[in-house]
């Protein structure tokens, strides 16, 4: 009996393990933008520190001080640093524990950029930037 017993939960467990993850509600990508949205206030007012909490341990490893990464920031997203508007659009979710977010920016000139962020879910359920693909829309000529 304990033998059958013991079976039925490893073949429930497994079948349980074969689905796939539940797709992220709405509260997980309203947590995620505002990760984004915490790094880029924090940009705009300098504050590299605040900045580079919202960063996720494999970008802290590359850059590792927040005066480092900001640096990089000022350096190569530029329109994201400083920046007219910044509207958040679509996000996809991206496996068990990421996902990602697009962003429509227009940078200080009047240039239009797409950011497509990615975000991981860290063990402690706080989602932290683990990437940024900056691109100019289409039809930009600079």
């Amino acid at each position: 009996m304990r033998a059958r017993l013991t079976s039925s939960v490893i073949l429930a467990a497994l079948l349980l393990a074969s689905f796939p993850a539940a797709a992220f509600d709405e509260a997980d990508r309203e947590a995620a933008r505002a990760v984004i949205a915490r790094q880029v206030d924090a940009l705009g007012r300098d504050d590299a520190a605040t900045a580079y909490a919202q960063a996720a341990p494999g970008i802290r490893d590359l850059f590792p001080t927040p005066e480092v990464f900001i640096g990089m920031v000022r350096t190569n997203y530029r329109p994201v640093y400083r920046h007219r508007s910044f509207v958040f659009g679509a996000a996809q979710d991206g496996g068990a524990t990421s996902l990602s977010q697009s962003v429509a920016i227009q940078d200080t000139y009047g240039v239009d950029w797409t950011a497509e962020y990615s975000l991981e879910r860290q063990p402690d359920g706080q989602w932290r930037i683990a990437g940024c693909r900056l691109t100019k829309s289409p039809g930009v000529n600079l």
